[in-house]
């Protein structure tokens, strides 16, 4: 593609991202599905226009980092520790029942082989962070106790599938799993949110201190966008998602955030303000393009309609995508109200479920049928969950309050 042609695409991605953002909040929907949808109108599920080529994805990748990073930003990491417990139950249950459940209607019930039902499996425990979050920020609730326990276990979920995903990635080459390479990644992670954060902490306190004597203006937004992409390779670097090293800067910088090595660094709130205030117009441009560009990864028109297996396979298996979350938050003990909202915002599987789905396909475990019934299935609880969301809290948010 030459450059021309590039620029072109992205001004009309931000601004179709723009107009369907405005018109899903002026109907009280949640605006990431109006961005979703502008993707889904100028990718090849209708348009064309324009394809999901290599420029796009990096600008993507870029914002659901930076969302990533606001998301860390306002965390209240108190109520995120109080809710660890919780957050756990949901992530396990959430993790173990989709892979369980979807392994045994694939193999058993549609007679895949082990790899593929494996394969399928994985796709299913998927949890997108950015997209759960959105939706929770979308509606004011990311902030609250059932927000802090969704983004705990979404984080838990994300390592977990990253794992799961190394393992099966694995298995595809060598017909083996290697458990000490499953092992190393999850050692890596560990390291890399006690080091992370203290970095971040550390490039914080040497911007606020500089910050007043530079004689040129945006040194806070070139410094920051700089670490948190910094973080987001090293953390890909040692086999976790580069989204996690934007988490981790943000959670740095949060205004309630302190951890052992990073004490005598910790950052005033006035310093959190400043630099939230300072992030909030690059995240904004960036962060549409994300979603843009899970409408345009999604290809409906390649779908055969009339397949029996078609409806008969993504029919059972999005029923069990959204149950099987919805169990995992069950198990919590919490007012029905308040596990149902759990639950619905742990469905949307978004770019998560598509990097599976993507090697499932590029390791042939997937033919194109099945590819295709599994990309409708994320499509689904991608673009419904955040709708499901907002009209829950309409007609329940009064229970969840009376708490």
């Amino acid at each position: 593609m030459d450059t021309t042609t590039a620029l072109l695409q992205i001004a009309v991605i931000l601004i179709l991202a723009r107009i369907f953002g405005e018109i899903a909040g002026y109907f009280q929907i949640p605006t990431v599905i109006g961005e979703i949808l502008a993707g889904v109108i100028l990718g090849p599920s209708l348009l064309g226009l324009i394809q999901p080529d290599e420029l796009i994805r990096v600008f993507a990748e870029v914002g659901i980092i930076l969302l990533l990073f606001q998301i860390g930003l306002e965390t209240n990491i108190g109520n995120l520790i109080k809710t660890g417990a919780k957050s756990v139950i949901v992530a396990i249950g959430g993790f173990f029942l989709p892979f369980i459940l979807c392994y045994t209607l694939s193999y058993y019930g549609f007679g895949l082989n082990i790899l593929s039902a494996l394969m399928v499996a994985g796709t299913m425990t998927a949890t997108s962070i950015g997209i759960t979050m959105r939706s929770m920020k979308d509606i004011g609730q990311h902030n609250s106790k059932e927000g802090q326990i969704i983004l705990g276990a979404a984080v838990l979920d994300d390592i977990m599938g990253v794992i799961l995903l190394a393992i099966l990635f694995d298995f595809s080459i060598t017909a083996r799993i290697d458990i000490t390479s499953a092992s190393r990644i999850l050692l890596f992670m560990m390291i890399f949110f006690l080091v992370a954060p203290t970095v971040a902490k550390a490039i914080s306190y040497l911007i606020r201190k500089f910050e007043p004597q530079s004689s040129l203006p945006g040194l806070v937004p070139t410094t920051i966008v700089s670490l948190v992409l910094f973080l987001a390779w090293l953390s890909h670097a040692i086999g976790i998602p580069e989204l996690l090293g934007g988490f981790a800067t943000g959670l740095a910088l949060s205004r309630r955030f302190v951890i052992p090595f990073g004490m005598a660094l910790r950052v005033d709130e006035d310093f959190s303000n400043h630099v939230h205030q300072q992030m909030k117009p690059i995240i904004q441009l960036f962060t549409p393009i994300f979603f843009v560009s899970v409408g345009l990864s999604l290809n409906l028109s390649e779908i055969d309609w009339t397949s029996s297996f078609f409806w008969f396979f993504s029919l059972s298996m999005t029923a069990l995508a959204i149950v099987s979350k919805l169990g995992g938050s069950l198990l919590l003990k919490e007012k029905l109200a308040s596990k149902v909202v759990i639950g619905l915002a742990m469905v949307p599987r978004g770019e998560v479920g598509l990097v599976f789905a993507e090697l499932g396909r590029t390791a042939g475990l997937f033919n194109h049928e099945i590819y295709a019934t599994i990309v409708i299935v994320i499509a689904y609880t991608t673009l419904f969950t955040p709708f499901w969301l907002r009209q829950f809290y309409k007609r329940f948010g009064h229970q969840l309050k009376e708490e």
